[in-house]
């Protein structure tokens, strides 16, 4: 059982260093691992959608908006296999084709348009000529036109152009031979480096993962039958100037609230702590009794001693990691509301 949790905080002679030890040594680095998600695209689809517009345009000869337009509804993930030759996000994709074609094509519009495509990436759809149907063919219009202008002369000394690829830099003449003869692995990392590895993937599932920490917590509270409110995104509680993560039992008689973040950034670590001592601060003005609890997870928090003991001094030590979440309802009162 961590010590922290037993230790006497009113103690103006109590060493918090071994305490700060014992939660670095529970937290550990996730960025290694990223959940896959509902729209996650595996290779061999994202291939099948390559080969459809390979096959549509002979080989990147004839790229048209012609040729393209039918092998995306035909083969929809063909249309995510464009946007990547563009090297844009759907809300890109949508400011070009704005001002290109003057379709106006608002960026959440775009944004499920894509996400549709990557969870049924192979599912045929049918041209209805519906709004999305016009914004579907004006991005596909606006992409040609994208790709045929390439870096328009651009002067390379002083600005990098977001079409200055190995693939797109001349127009739809860099396109052919890449597709003919394959990319040069030194080409392939350094387009990587400037892209950052998994970086599309990584913002679309960054819900999922903030979430591990907050099932965690869940899934405790619920084996234990503790009743419990999450609150969501900017709600506004009652008595508090930002609502907790969690409150245990309610917040009309709150005797737990919990405060969750995963981080990697001690940045934001930093944020967290400071939110976490403000709702100690407000527990102390109002003359209220509820626990301040801090659920934390990734290597954000492990970076700033400081932090640490700040952290959890506020809370008096009911920190818990995804390692000693386990020990969540023994040590603070939420025991008092265990129904099972």
């Amino acid at each position: 059982m961590p010590l922290r949790f037993n230790a006497n905080y009113a103690d103006p002679t109590l060493d918090i260093d071994p305490f700060i030890d014992e939660v670095f040594g529970e937290l550990k680095s996730g960025f290694l691992e990223l959940p896959k998600g509902q729209g996650f695209v595996e290779y061999s689809v994202f291939e099948s959608g390559y080969q459809a517009l390979k096959k549509a345009t002979a080989g990147f000869t004839t790229v048209t908006a012609e040729s393209i337009t039918p092998a995306v509804y035909s083969t929809p993930i063909a249309f995510i296999v464009l946007r990547t030759i563009l090297g844009f996000t759907p809300s890109e994709w949508a400011d070009v084709t704005t001002e290109r074609t003057g379709v106006a094509v608002d960026q959440g519009a775009a944004r499920t348009m894509d996400r549709k495509f990557r969870v049924a990436p192979t599912i045929a759809v049918k041209d209805k000529n519906s709004v999305t149907d016009q914004r579907l063919k004006a991005m596909v219009v606006a992409a040609v036109q994208t790709l045929e202008g390439g870096t328009n002369g651009v002067d390379r000394a002083l600005i990098l152009h977001r079409l200055d690829k190995v693939d797109t830099a001349d127009g739809l003449k860099s396109i052919r031979p890449i597709a003919d003869l394959g990319v040069s692995y030194p080409v392939l990392l350094y387009e990587r480096f400037l892209g950052r590895p998994f970086a599309g993937h990584r913002d679309s599932v960054s819900e999922l993962v903030g979430d591990v920490v907050e099932s965690a917590i869940e899934d405790v509270l619920s084996k234990a039958g503790v009743s419990y409110r999450k609150t969501k995104r900017a709600e506004r509680i009652a008595g508090f100037d930002q609502a907790p993560d969690f409150i245990v039992p309610d917040e009309f008689n709150p005797a737990v609230i919990i405060e969750a973040k995963l981080t990697e950034d001690d940045g934001t670590a930093r944020d967290k702590v400071t939110r976490v001592q403000q709702l100690r601060n407000l527990r102390e003005e109002s003359g209220r009794t509820y626990d301040v609890v801090a659920c934390i997870a990734g290597r954000g928090f492990k970076v700033r001693r400081n932090d640490m003991r700040r952290l959890l001094v506020a809370t008096n030590g009911m920190v818990f990691t995804l390692a000693s979440i386990e020990y969540l309802i023994d040590h603070t009162r939420i025991r008092d509301f265990v129904s099972r």
